[in-house]
């Protein structure tokens, strides 16, 4: 049996990979997704074990020390991370997996995961991006340009990422998340089991 593949998501506020991500899962419903552990409290319509674990402090910091997390970040005064044992169990059992996090945790990520793949959703341009981030109506003008800023910190290191998928027209986004997913099952690494299959007989 071949392994699975870990694939990092990340994109910036308004680049729409929330969306791109709930649309994919429909047409992939055997991708599993990595459910991150947090130590805030559960906010209005978020449910336990659906994006995330809602967890104590103690048991984060325990998770730490015990080296079960492949990345993790503080964030005004609560912790945020991927669990490893789910995700190691998923690739061990043939089964792909994406892990939606930040620039900082696809970078420790990729650290420890060096051959997963990883994507970046980005918004088309910075005039749609500021359409976007200004269309939620929840927001100040004050927190929609801390958000701007926060967008750009993390467009800058797009490069880091071995994909960059544009969020221009939904499907399309979809459709090239989809292929670069197909076009991974070819790589070598994936097939090595096939290889020493037919080398053996």
């Amino acid at each position: 049996m071949n392994k699975g593949r870990v694939y990092i998501i990340s994109g910036p506020s308004g680049s729409g990979k929330d969306t791109v991500l709930k649309e994919i899962f429909k047409v992939m419903p055997e991708i599993k997704f990595s459910i991150s552990s947090i130590t805030r409290d559960m906010r209005s319509g978020e449910v336990e074990g659906e994006k995330y674990n809602f967890i104590t402090r103690e048991r984060f910091e325990q998770m730490l020390a015990d080296d079960e997390l492949l990345e993790h970040n503080l964030f005004l005064g609560n912790y945020y991370g991927t669990p490893k044992a789910p995700v190691i169990n998923c690739v061990e059992n043939g089964q792909d997996i994406f892990i939606e996090v930040d620039v900082n945790g696809a970078a420790q990520i990729r650290q420890k995961m060096p051959d997963a793949v990883s994507v970046f959703i980005m918004p088309p341009s910075l005039e749609v991006l500021k359409a976007r981030l200004c269309g939620r109506g929840t927001d100040s003008d004050e927190i929609i340009e801390k958000r701007l800023n926060e967008a750009l910190r993390e467009i800058s290191r797009a490069p880091e990422y071995d994909y960059v998928v544009v969020n221009d027209n939904l499907q399309t986004a979809i459709n090239n998340i989809v292929s670069i997913m197909s076009v991974d099952k070819f790589k070598t690494d994936r097939n090595l089991n096939l290889i020493n299959q037919v080398l053996s007989k």
